[in-house]
């Protein structure tokens, strides 16, 4: 998956986690720059990402991340490693 499917992916689960039809996810994003972003929402955003991209997060590697920016890095590495590479 290239970097730009990840982002056009995270951008759709964005809008619909956060309501926001004008929501584009993009590297520098973070919880401060979303209204609604909150403890919940995190939440639902963390499980909505995994669903989405068939994958699974610690609680270390959710912890570790600063912005959108390392949540798509993060399923990039996840997704080449799913693909044997």
């Amino acid at each position: 998956m290239t970097e730009e499917e990840i982002y056009r992916k995270l951008t759709a689960i964005f809008r619909d986690v956060f309501d926001d039809d004008d929501l584009v996810a993009r590297p520098e994003l973070t919880a401060e720059d979303v209204p609604d972003w909150d403890s919940l929402s995190h939440v639902r955003l963390i499980f909505t990402v995994a669903r989405q991209f068939q994958t699974q997060f610690s609680a270390a590697e959710i912890a570790d991340l600063k912005n959108v920016g390392d949540l798509a890095a993060m399923l990039k590495r996840k997704t080449l490693v799913g693909l044997g590479n």
